[in-house]
């Protein structure tokens, strides 16, 4: 039986500063988009809770404080 939490999910993570597109392999292809207030916004597809803690582990090993994480509705 299939449920919600067995398909990927949708994250937005907003960081504090601005990442250069350079950083997207790093994050797994994540979308990075820089926003006017100085804030990095990283949306993409995570396909469990293993792979979001290492994401939010690499935001803390940037040293860029981590301003929030939610889940969006894909589409």
């Amino acid at each position: 039986m299939s449920s919600e939490l067995d398909q990927p999910m949708v994250y937005q993570i907003r960081i504090k500063g601005h990442l250069g597109p350079q950083w997207t392999d790093w994050f797994g292809g994540m979308t990075i988009t820089l926003e006017d207030n100085g804030d990095t916004l990283l949306t993409g597809q995570v396909v469990d809770q293993a792979a979001l803690y290492g994401l939010l582990r690499k935001v803390r090993n940037l040293g860029m404080p981590l301003i929030s994480a939610i889940r969006v509705k894909p589409g």
